[in-house]
């Protein structure tokens, strides 16, 4: 004699052998599904034995898609993301009033038959004849489950769901056989466990604990009666039973549950009429997903975590396979954010630029040594709303930013790194004279050469007539020479340059590679402001070159089991020579000691660092560093319209914007709040021959020596030209405000100045 199973369940055979006389007996009705004709219950039957027979033996269950939580490196929660909000808790985590609840009116012979309750299809058989159609259904609790796992393996794909929905008898065949399966492997308890684990209750609330914390705001174990009456009376019909919606319709049907549960002997009736007479109570708290929710404006950083989960193989190895991870969840992602260093960017940003003003701001924050990510913010906040904007400023476009920006002068020690490592010494004099045309020919990359057009010379200049050479590396680098800086180019070539740059991590923020002209030199081609500061970390370094990181550690919770995931690495190389690292160390510890960027000290802790303005002021910079820390700020308008000149940021009327004006203040008091209580340390020191050029003066400082080149300030409109791929175009100009003499259309040559600015010279700072 086949073996009875313990807790009133049968053995796989009996639930065959009863599934099988349903069928032929009741034929017309399976659980909710109705044949129209009797004349097809013949072949519905024969169909039906072969299409069980035909079913694999093994029930593929997906783990539960739940919440993933976003931490900063101090373990506090910066957002929860999820596709299904949902945490999954064992059945002794949920109320046992709840659990009674959802079996007295889903399945209250739960416990007394086995995965096909008998009783329950003929019941509904009588019911569906009496009212010629389908009244009522016969799915038991684990068959309902079963239908549950189908519909989540189908997760957002509306094919898949509708197939794991559809009212069809081999649908309801296949959701019998694996609910066989289910009782026989999983028994009663964790049946209702997982049940009330899956189960959709509105509200976007997936499972009983997202549940009970959406409407009531609490724990489900912690759960009253009436409470639970009113959850398990929504899983026949969210919408229709939905509390928040229609509060009436809800507390009729959550009566029917409590009536229920009185008349299966769950509670009294007495309890149920007190139940019955209470209000719904209901504590709602409103759904937070994702990265607009995220603490701290740290909504950018959280979005550029999910962009490196989706985009990093180490994560899985193709993209669809990352996303099926993402959005199961279930993820504890601990990241490299360090709250302090964010709350100091956030706190700057805000002080110096509002987020109604004309231009933006972003910054960046990155660790020297180990290019761990420690904050990134900007002015616009992350959202949908006028001022607002789903676009990480801060970023390459690949990972969810926009162009990028110019960076000016910015660029000029990635040149004065290449130079350093091909033998240039640091006290190297060139002339430097206030104007000039680019020299020509210069060497670039796979034996080919740049050559300026000798019928219209690409031209540059510096940014006051009074920057005349010559000059040395320190004080060009101090007073940013363009001059200076475009003969050392043309002196020892574009390609160790476009070299030096990728070994530092500097590329083009739209993923382009880098032309191979001089005018790179002056900071033309466009990067992101996560770029910038992790280059200069190179120098904080030492000359080490980490690639930058955002995640620490991922743990993942399938079921009851909790396991860590590999995590990209930050892999780190030598871009340069220690004692070429220190030089520039030296030589832009002068420019914020006395040369463009003094406004950006930081008083008594070491500092180096350079600013930088574009062509036609689109763009203002600074980008600098400690030994412990590399940060850059950027401000402009993103969509590259809006110079800034005669304009107001954050309450201030500027009549030009320079990189040690607004961007300097901004990064000194973000890197002052950063490095607050942390270690004073000091660069390595190193000695640069004095070359005793002559004495020509400070100039006019910051507001005069920020930038070179055009712009406003310069005229004629530049191109990067072409012979070979290698020819200048157009540049230079002279006086406050010269007339251009030659121009091209916008966006004609990759590498112009915007809005009909600078190519190869351009005014960049």
């Amino acid at each position: 004699m086949p073996k009875k199973r313990s807790g009133g369940g049968l053995s796989p055979t009996q639930q065959a052998a009863k599934f099988l006389g349903v069928s032929v007996l009741a034929g017309a009705v399976l659980a909710g599904i109705a044949l129209p004709a009797v004349g097809a219950l013949g072949l519905a039957a024969k169909g039906s034995v072969e299409s069980f027979d035909e079913l694999p033996a093994n029930m593929k269950t997906p783990p539960l898609s739940q919440r993933t939580t976003i931490l900063d490196s101090d373990g506090g929660q910066i957002a929860t993301v999820y596709s299904r909000d949902r945490t999954v808790v064992p059945l002794k985590d949920i109320s046992p009033y709840m659990q009674k609840a959802i079996v007295a009116i889903e399945d209250s012979r739960f416990y007394q038959h086995g995965a096909v309750d008998l009783k329950g299809v003929l019941r509904a058989l009588n019911k569906n004849a009496q009212t010629g159609g389908v009244s009522e259904g016969a799915s038991t609790l684990t068959q309902q489950y079963v239908k549950n796992v189908f519909i989540e393996e189908a997760g957002d794909d509306p094919t898949k769901v509708a197939q794991a929905t559809q009212q069809t008898i081999g649908r309801k065949i296949r959701e019998l056989k694996y609910a066989i399966q289910v009782e026989e492997e999983l028994g009663k308890k964790k049946i209702l466990e997982n049940y009330l684990n899956i189960t959709f209750f509105g509200q976007q609330a997936y499972g009983v604990e997202a549940a009970a914390q959406r409407y009531f705001s609490k724990s489900a174990k912690d759960l009253t009666v009436e409470q639970s009456a009113l959850l398990a009376g929504i899983v026949q019909s969210p919408s229709r039973y939905d509390p928040v919606n229609d509060e009436a319709e809800a507390t009729k049907r959550r009566n029917t549950v409590l009536q229920r549960m009185a008349a299966v002997g769950d509670i009294s009736r007495a309890q149920a009429a007190d139940a019955m007479k209470a209000p719904l109570g209901l504590k709602v708290s409103k759904p937070k997903n994702g990265c607009i929710t995220a603490v701290k404006g740290a909504g950018f950083f959280c979005d550029y975590v999910r962009e490196v989960f989706l985009t990093d193989p180490v994560f899985g190895k193709t993209k669809e396979q990352r996303a099926k991870i993402w959005n199961q969840g279930g993820l504890t992602i601990r990241t490299t954010m360090d709250p302090q260093s964010q709350n100091a960017a956030q706190r700057s940003i805000k002080d110096h630029v509002y987020k109604s003003d004309e231009v933006a701001t972003a910054a960046s924050i990155v660790q020297p040594g180990t290019g761990k990510i420690l904050a990134m913010g900007q002015s616009r906040p992350y959202g949908f709303k006028k001022n607002e904007t789903q676009i990480n400023l801060s970023v390459d476009q690949s990972m969810g930013g926009g162009m990028g920006y110019q960076p000016g002068s910015t660029f000029k020690p990635i040149v004065a790194a290449a130079a350093l490592e091909d033998g240039t010494p640091a006290n190297k004099v060139y002339s430097s004279p206030y104007r000039m045309a680019y020299p020509s020919p210069v060497s670039a990359c796979d034996g080919k050469r740049w050559v300026n057009d000798p019928n219209s010379p690409a031209k540059l200049q510096n940014e006051n007539s009074s920057e005349v050479g010559p000059y040395d590396m320190r004080e060009a680098t101090a007073k940013s020479v363009n001059t200076y800086y475009v003969q050392m180019i043309s002196d020892i070539g574009i390609c160790p340059v476009t070299t030096m740059a990728k070994k530092m991590g500097v590329v083009r923020a739209d993923g382009d590679k880098m032309p191979q002209v001089p005018s790179i030199a002056l900071g033309t081609q466009e990067m992101s402001p996560l770029t910038m500061a992790n280059a200069y970390a190179t120098f904080a370094s030492r000359g080490m070159y980490c690639t930058p990181i955002a995640i620490e550690s991922v743990n993942r919770r399938v079921g009851d089991k909790t396991t860590s995931l590999e995590v990209p690495k930050s892999t780190c190389s030598r871009a340069m020579s220690e004692n070429t690292a220190d030089t520039i160390n030296a030589l832009l510890k002068g420019v914020v000691e006395d040369g463009t960027g003094t406004k950006a000290g930081l008083g008594s802790r070491p500092s180096a660092g350079k600013t930088g303005t574009t062509d036609e002021r689109y763009a203002a910079w600074f980008v600098g560093y400690t030994p412990n820390m590399a940060g850059a700020v950027w401000v402009g308008d993103p969509a590259h319209k809006r110079k800034m000149s005669g304009i107001t940021i954050g309450g201030r009327d500027y009549g030009k914007v320079f990189g040690g004006e607004v961007p300097g203040p901004i990064w000194r008091d973000m890197m002052s709040g950063a490095l607050e209580g942390k270690p004073v340390e000091n660069f390595n020191s190193v000695h640069i021959p004095d070359s005793k050029p002559r004495d020509r003066g400070d100039g006019d400082g910051d507001g005069g020596r920020d930038d070179g080149g055009n712009g406003d300030n310069g005229g004629n409109g530049g191109n990067d030209g072409f012979i070979g791929g290698l020819i200048g175009g157009n540049n230079g100009g002279g006086g406050d405000e010269p007339t251009p003499s030659f121009s091209i259309p916008e966006g004609f040559i990759r590498g112009q100045g915007n809005g009909g600015g600078n190519g190869n010279g351009g005014r960049f700072g």
